[in-house]
């Protein structure tokens, strides 16, 4: 029997800095929501989906998850980016919660967690479009196979307050 197989590995050191969830906004775009908001990632099947008439675009519509109905808003649209294909069968999902509002962001692809440190964050000024700042605590650039990629490091409470959400 080969006892090295169960040999316990060395754990992995505690990663550095704080945890956010990364997810791909749009093509080849990553963004992060601190964990501090976010309540959980899920996939929703259209058919799960309530429309609203006479909303906003980025407005997806109502979702009843856990005895609570939610608004469903595709993320990039309401930033001012392109929409999300409106022809599949399942959203991904990014729930985040701030205070009492709690909102379902549909964003192309949930990608997992990631740490950064809170002295990576700089500011967003001058590297993303400038509608795009108000909902931005900053960037970040993190090393991923050999190349750069940079994060935009989305602000919650800003998204959850937006005057698009609270004027539809």
């Amino acid at each position: 029997m080969n006892t090295s197989a169960l040999t316990p590995t060395a754990r992995p050191k505690k990663a550095a800095g704080d945890a956010y969830l990364r997810f791909e906004l749009y093509p080849n775009t990553s963004a992060v929501f601190s964990m501090r908001h976010v309540q959980e990632a899920m996939v929703l099947p259209v058919r799960r989906l309530t429309p609203m008439p006479s909303m906003p675009a980025c407005m997806l519509g109502l979702m009843n998850r856990r005895s609570r109905v939610l608004w469903v808003v595709d993320l990039a649209r309401m930033l001012g980016l392109a929409a999300l294909d409106t022809t599949v069968q399942q959203y991904n999902l990014v729930i985040i919660q701030v205070g009492l509002v709690t909102l379902g962001l549909a964003v192309q692809r949930v990608e997992g967690i990631t740490w950064i440190e809170p002295n990576q964050i700089q500011s967003p000024i001058g590297q993303v479009m400038p509608s795009l700042v108000p909902y931005l605590r900053g960037c970040a650039i993190q090393q991923q196979d050999q190349a750069k990629t940079l994060l935009m490091v989305l602000d919650a409470e800003a998204v959850a307050q937006s005057s698009i959400l609270r004027n539809p």
